[in-house]
């Protein structure tokens, strides 16, 4: 997994960036692994799609990247296993010509990127996960900046609402959303954490089975990212967010957990070289294990039967997943 961090990152930290060539290099990878394993692919397997959609904003323009790898069971096969979304959630790779160089905010786009790439080299492989997985982020080199307590955040070309529009996809059964969140003094430690499963307004208990893939991956206790209902709100609404890491959970209902990169000290989302290679891999490799548990049936993000029950008793929440009387457009 590292090795495609690396080469993603190669491709990021440049102000040519653009979704196009992560595109080009996600096919290499996949063409590249068909042809080392012998170009013998069964008939019956699904083809990959790996799509750019450029979207324009008030303050810029990005690429969406999304890249769609069937599994064996999936949907896209006519099976009924679940299909999980990962999502890099970040307001640009870097912010030109404030800043020079790949920023902290770009971690989420690198794990997402590099997360789809070790899903590809395994596809050409032959090694076919279950369910289908969808992966989506963006790519922009020159995003603007904004004043956040207590350290400047990354701001995006275009809203928050482009971005789920373009990230969210229906056939998502369950998403993972990937995002740098080392501006805050919450979690003072620096590796992965992971957020409690939301769903529809609710913020639910941090899912047993994810917390057992975390600790799996990393190797070491289990850390969990505290989220408040400020947080499960949409943007601009006035309130403050940690960051864009839930949002989300407002355009889904499906469940959502949060994967945040955290860091011990309060690192601004616009700073440059501080990104850490080998916690971006560990961010990758969550993704891939609770793909393959996820597709096969064997992890939940949530209790179904708990999650009814709240509704029976306390009423629907859907209503903090309402965009009235946010600015974003």
């Amino acid at each position: 997994m590292l090795k495609h961090v690396l080469d993603v990152i190669e491709l990021l930290d440049r102000p040519q960036a653009d979704g196009h060539t992560l595109a080009a290099h996600l096919r290499a990878v996949l063409d590249r692994a068909t042809e080392e394993s012998g170009g013998a692919a069964p008939a019956d397997r699904k083809p990959v799609d790996i799509s750019v959609k450029r979207v324009e904003g008030a303050k810029g323009g990005t690429d969406f990247v999304k890249v769609v790898v069937p599994g064996r069971s999936g949907a896209r096969s006519g099976g009924q296993a679940p299909t999980l979304g990962v999502l890099g959630r970040l307001g640009g790779v870097g912010a030109r010509p404030e800043r020079t160089g790949i920023v902290s905010d770009a971690d989420g786009a690198v794990a997402a990127l590099s997360a789809a790439a070790k899903l590809l080299d395994m596809y050409g492989r032959g090694d076919v996960l279950d369910g289908d997985v969808i992966l989506s982020t963006h790519v922009c080199p020159d995003a603007p900046t904004r004043p956040h307590d207590p350290v400047p955040f990354m701001d995006s070309p275009v809203s928050i609402l482009d971005c789920n529009r373009e990230e969210i996809d229906g056939a998502m059964d369950a998403v993972v959303s990937i995002d740098t969140t080392k501006g805050n003094r919450l979690l003072n430690h620096r590796g992965i954490a992971l957020s409690p499963t939301v769903k529809e307004g609710w913020i639910l208990r941090v899912s047993d089975d994810l917390l057992g893939v975390l600790e799996t991956v990393t190797g070491e206790a289990a850390h969990v990212l505290p989220i408040t209902t400020q947080d499960i709100t949409p943007y601009g609404n006035g309130v403050h967010h940690i960051n864009s890491i839930m949002q989300p959970c407002v355009a889904t209902s499906a469940p959502v957990v949060g994967l945040a990169l955290t860091a011990q000290s309060a690192v601004a989302g616009c700073a440059t070289g501080a990104s850490h290679e080998t916690d971006i891999a560990a961010a990758a490799r969550f993704a891939i294990e609770s793909a393959k548990e996820y597709g096969r049936g064997v992890v939940s993000f949530h209790d179904a039967d708990e999650f009814d029950r709240l509704v029976d008793l306390y009423g629907p929440m859907t209503r903090l997943q309402s965009t009235e009387g946010s600015t974003e457009d």
